[in-house]
Parts: structure tokens; sequence; C-alpha cells
């Protein structure tokens, strides 16, 4: 059973290259096996996961301050 299972280290390793390409299905696979049985690498891909989209959104936005300009001081 061992053969078919990651080991959290080898985990993070797809979780981040998932990131940057398309996995194959066997590397799918072997992940979605251990995320069902690992919480704590459920966790790092929900966080992996959010900070893709949040990076997304800012380089999205224009201004991602989302504060107006500041006015230029009047002497």
């Amino acid at each position: 059973m061992q053969f078919f299972l990651y080991s959290c280290k080898q985990a993070h390793r797809m979780i981040s290259e998932g990131l940057d390409r398309p996995l194959r299905l066997s590397e799918r696979a072997r992940l979605k096996m251990h995320l069902s049985i690992c919480n704590a690498c459920t966790n790092f891909n929900g966080q992996m996961q959010f900070l893709r989209k949040a990076m997304h959104r800012v380089s999205q936005d224009p201004d991602p301050t989302n504060q107006p300009p500041a006015k230029p001081e009047q002497r």
C-alpha cells in the first residue's frame, strides 16, 4: 500500500507542482489518496489554493491597495 501513497513531503511537492503544471493522472490519483487520509496536507492544499486565488485577484486589480490616489500638496 505504501507504494500507492505519497509521503507528506511528496504530497507538498505535488501540490506545489500542480500550481505550475497539470499533474499526470497517476500523480493526481496518488495525491488525492494522500489528501483523503491526511488532514495536515489537506489544510496545506487549501492554503495554497487560497494564496493562488488571492494573488490572481491582486494581479487583476489596477490598485491593489484600493485607496484613492494621494492629492498633491498645495503650497
